[in-house]
């Protein structure tokens, strides 16, 4: 049976038009012009060739994933109790993906903005759920403060440049921040070896009224907390090889995107669609960035001492993770057991 081919379609007047986002990225075109450059060639830019409503239909398409898994969080951390600046996060997320999707169909600078700058926002949320953990009120005021200016300077300038450059250095940048002082703050915390000698340990839960554990809880907690930083890692790994992954194919689409282009009309419909390097930015990007929340909301709980209210749900590395709330344990006589106790 052959493979089916359907060629890519002729383009359109959009139902958007005219463009006026300052950027347009790799997808289908159909009209070619010749012009003075090096390869004595310049593409003419056509979008809106599957349907009037979409510019750029698989960018567009692909950002259905985003949405998903922001309303998908959302759902999670209303019925799991988890941190409201995580739910603020996840709304964060899903006005990335909804950005996303509107800025492809239409390719209007507004709706380019909003997918943008989300980013930046969302961001900056993550970097105040990662700062402000167990600081003063006053601490706090003054790191939202500071990154609320921050967020408004980006936004600003960014507007007064128009340079995507820009904004993609402030996002990289951000991320980077608010990932290694997750990592630090996961370690420190975590590790056995990092933590306070058991001596120090003891005295300080004395001090604070907490039962003192046996050698045995101790050694318990060692073990549990070991496991954790150890998928804690993987996920941090995955994350970073999925926002890695996405930004090298992505970059592969943009340097070489009109012979892209070529192979896409060679090969025909549906297969075009596997060569689209910024749909897969979407799809790759979108579970990187879950994966950091997770892992952030994951993290804070381990913070609070409560590993054992809380457990993660993910059986694959192709499932997708969940912060659950667990059942509380049950001891012989059917009483439920204080978590605190040792």
């Amino acid at each position: 049976m052959p493979f089916p081919f359907i060629p890519y379609p002729s383009a359109k007047t959009g139902y958007w038009s005219p463009v006026t986002s300052t950027l347009n990225w790799c997808e289908e075109v159909r009209n070619v012009v010749m012009a003075w450059q090096k390869s004595w060639e310049l593409t003419f830019i056509q979008d809106y060739y599957a349907t009037v409503y979409a510019a750029e239909i698989v960018n567009t398409l692909t950002n259905v994933l985003f949405m998903w898994l922001g309303i998908k969080g959302i759902i999670s951390c209303r019925r799991n109790q988890h941190d409201q600046i995580f739910l603020v996060a996840y709304l964060g997320y899903l006005l990335v993906g909804t950005g996303s999707f509107l800025f492809h169909s239409t390719l209007k600078y507004p709706m380019q903005l909003v997918d943008e700058l989300s980013m930046i926002y969302t961001t900056c949320l993550m970097a105040y759920a990662s700062f402000s953990y167990s600081r003063s009120t006053r601490v706090r005021i003054i790191l939202a403060i500071s990154l609320l200016s921050l967020a408004v300077f980006i936004t600003l300038y960014y507007h007064y440049l128009q340079d995507p450059v820009f904004h993609q250095n402030a996002y990289a940048l951000l991320t980077a921040v608010v990932v290694f002082r997750s990592v630090y703050t996961m370690e420190k915390t975590l590790r056995p070896r990092f933590r306070k000698t058991r001596e120090e340990d003891r005295l300080a839960r004395e001090k604070k009224g907490l039962p003192v554990p046996t050698k045995e809880h101790q050694h318990y907690e060692n073990v549990r907390d070991t496991k954790t930083i150890k998928t804690m890692w993987f996920m941090v790994g995955y994350g970073l090889s999925m926002f890695l992954g996405g930004f090298f194919i992505w970059n592969l689409d943009n340097q070489f995107c009109t012979q892209i282009r070529r192979w896409r009309r060679t090969i025909g419909l549906p297969w075009g669609i596997f060569l689209e390097g910024h749909g897969w930015w979407h799809i790759m990007t979108g579970i990187g960035a879950y994966l950091y929340i997770i892992w952030g909301i994951w993290l804070r709980h381990c913070l609070n001492q409560r590993q054992e209210e809380y457990h993660l749900r993910w059986a694959r590395a192709w499932h997708i993770p969940e912060v659950v709330r667990t059942s509380p344990p049950v001891g012989e006589n059917g009483v439920t057991r204080d978590k605190k106790s040792t």
